[in-house]
């Protein structure tokens, strides 16, 4: 099964946002919906994360040579 992408990640998040919004769920449903949201909200900070750790910056040049180094997130 194909991991769905951050996108779609966030969009089956706002689909679950709203239901639990309309206040139409019993109390089982919405917890149900609740940690499913959870799960994918996981998801979603693991893509972020692993894309974070491919992003680079370029600090310039020393002794002719481009320094790279990982991007960090403040």
């Amino acid at each position: 099964m194909k991991q769905a992408s951050f996108e779609e990640n966030i969009e089956q998040l706002e689909k679950i946002v709203d239901e639990l919004e309309k206040g139409e769920l019993n109390l089982d449903d919405a917890m149900k919906k609740f940690e499913q949201g959870i799960s994918i909200s996981q998801d979603c900070n693991k893509i972020l994360e692993k894309a974070e750790k491919k992003i680079t910056i370029l600090l310039g040049q020393e002794e002719g040579e481009i320094k790279e180094e990982d991007f960090t997130a403040e």
